[in-house]
């Protein structure tokens, strides 16, 4: 299936994604970064699944979720009735759970269900057994108890079932997680937790503030957010899952289910925007464990509960999505350093603060000290924005977010009464300010370019208005706009930078599709200069690019029209909520 073809559901602690077809085709516990024991999605069935639809049924006549929930609800119609499946997982209680209910709507219906369970990202096959009615499934760490509705027969490392729905009935699955060495969870009611889950989801949407044109994008993607939280610590991961590959077939795979700072902190700004306080006071926590200890030891990624040894592994049994490979896990991009975090990490902390998150001396102690590092280190090369593999440079928006980081730190002292040293902090603002417009701008093109000393253009300049390092009606803004436009757009989105065999700025072979985070920046942009009329049109041309239950990936092939990478992504609904506050 296309990466489109997916949903999401979630218990803010970890993810399953099920597909068009019924199948849940990847699921990681506990945790969003632990081995998946569903993996089908980066190999093939052999490496685990769990499908559930009518017999001879290959598409459901329509899906979506219960209206502002995480709960999925999949109706299909076959020749003589009609149901629907209900996936969701609810809030973790002692064990993690997946619930599936089979509901008859009209007639009778027969289905089909089988379940391959594989640990360790789909190389252990367990020993299952049958034990009081229900299977028990074990593996090294790893254990798991399926309690199902109607009897599972197993054979050839499989389980099934073959059962008949009518009209009114109601047909439940439960799948549970726990430790190998723990006893048996306690089962839970899959009814109750049905009504429990939605009632969670709808107080939690009812906070939401955004009164604005494009509601049913907008909180679609603010629940997207709640579900990439894990919920213990208040960190956010930028994405469900590992290796989707920016270029299918290529190399460009890489494991999104951490903790950014500056996807985190761009969240955060989301959240806060739409109302939700609460959470920008819980990841300022999780913030600062992560990054307790010395300001130079700070990373650009961590995992959900601030770990910072993240090796990066490529798993060499898993063939990749459509044949994409390395597999990996862990991300080498957690060492780089990438000078654009703290401009959006204090950025973030500063407009919580103005949206009322509570003040905190501790943050403000760490803050201070983290913008010590960052005085003496902001005229460093760096891996920049987008995480190159290639040699380090002096990127542009790097520096433009070491403005924003001097900038808001001076604002925190003048404007909600901290202290600190404001004159030589506005000393260092513009001193980055003067640098920038003498050695990252190209008179000649009348555009800034993506490095000190380059001719390529990147996308991420199209930040420099909407952070307010120049006025949108700077010339140079405007002829910076205009020429991403013309130079760095493919059918109407935008590419991050020029792939070619002249800038190998990533390091990397092969193209990638267009990070749709980016075409959502030159929406905002293109308004900032008076062109609201085509701000709004390719702003409205994104919204189409969600698949039917509202969902993002990473980029999008325009050739190809579909999704690609990591999904659904964080950066791509925080930059939709961000945009749609921007034109209102």
């Amino acid at each position: 299936m296309r990466i489109e073809d997916y949903a999401l559901v979630g218990d803010m602690q970890s993810a399953a994604l099920v597909g068009l077809d019924g199948s849940v085709d990847w699921l990681c516990l506990p945790r969003f970064d632990s081995p998946a024991c569903f993996a089908r999605l980066l190999g093939d069935e052999s490496n685990g699944f769990w499908r559930l639809a009518p017999a001879g049924v290959d598409r459901p006549v329509r899906r979506a979720y219960a209206e502002n929930t995480l709960v999925l609800e999949t109706v299909w119609q076959t020749a003589t009735g009609a149901v629907k499946v209900i996936d969701f997982m609810p809030p973790r209680h002692a064990s993690p759970d997946m619930v599936r209910i089979v509901e008859g709507l009209s007639g009778t219906v027969d289905m089909e269900t089988e379940i391959r369970i594989r640990f360790d990202y789909g190389r252990i096959v367990p020993w299952v057994r049958r034990r009081d009615g229900h299977l028990h499934a074990i593996g090294g760490p790893d254990s798991v108890w399926i309690h199902s509705g109607v009897p599972l027969r197993g054979g050839d490392f499989r389980h099934r079932a073959a059962f008949t729905v009518s009209a009114g009935e109601r047909v439940p699955f439960v799948f549970t997680w726990h430790p190998s060495h723990r006893p048996q969870p306690e089962p839970i009611d899959p009814l109750e937790q049905l009504a429990e889950t939605t009632r969670m989801w709808e107080e939690w949407v009812s906070r939401c503030r955004y009164t604005g044109r494009w509601p049913e994008a907008v909180v679609r993607s603010l629940i997207t957010l709640k579900a990439l939280t894990y919920e213990p610590t208040g960190g956010i991961v930028a994405a469900a899952t590992t290796s989707l590959p920016e270029n299918l077939g290529g190399v460009r795979n890489w494991d999104y289910r951490f903790c950014w700072l500056r996807d985190a902190a761009m969240t955060l700004d989301a959240l806060t925007s739409s109302g939700y306080i609460e959470e920008a006071g819980a990841w300022r926590t999780w913030l600062l464990r992560a990054i307790a200890g010395r300001p130079e030891d700070l990373q650009v990624l961590y995992g959900v509960a601030g770990e910072r040894r993240l090796p990066e592994l490529e798993l060499d049994w898993l063939r990749g999505y459509e044949d994409s490979r390395p597999v990996r896990i862990g991300n080498g991009a957690a060492g780089q350093l990438q000078l654009d975090i703290y401009g959006e990490v204090v950025d973030a902390l500063y407009q919580a603060r103005k949206q009322g998150m509570p003040p905190d001396d501790h943050a403000w102690a760490m803050i201070r000290k983290v913008m010590e590092f960052l005085e003496a280190n902001w005229d460093r090369p760096d891996e920049g924005l987008w995480e190159v593999r290639g040699p380090r440079r002096h990127f542009v928006h790097s520096k433009v977010m070491a403005w924003v980081a001097a900038d808001r730190m001076v604002r925190v002292v003048e404007e909600l009464r901290r202290t600190g040293p404001v004159e030589r902090w506005k000393a260092l603002r513009d001193r980055i300010h003067a640098e920038v417009c003498e050695k990252g701008f190209d008179p000649a093109r009348g555009t800034f370019t993506q490095s000190y000393g380059s001719r390529e253009l990147d996308a991420a300049l199209l930040q420099i208005p909407i952070v307010g390092f120049l006025p949108p009606d700077d010339p140079r803004v405007v002829g910076t706009v205009e020429a991403i436009e013309r130079e760095l757009m493919v059918d109407g989105l935008v590419l991050r930078y020029p792939l070619s065999e002249d800038n190998a700025v990533d390091g990397l072979p092969g193209g990638e599709g267009a990070f749709l985070a980016c075409s959502f920046w030159l929406a905002q942009a293109l308004a900032m200069i008076g062109r609201r009329d085509d701000a709004v049109a390719l702003f409205e041309r994104l919204l189409a690019l969600t698949n039917d239950v509202g969902l993002l990936s990473e980029e999008y092939d325009p050739m190809l029209a579909r999704q690609l990478g990591n999904f659904p992504q964080a950066f791509s609904h925080i930059h939709l909520i961000r945009t749609a506050l921007a034109l209102e």
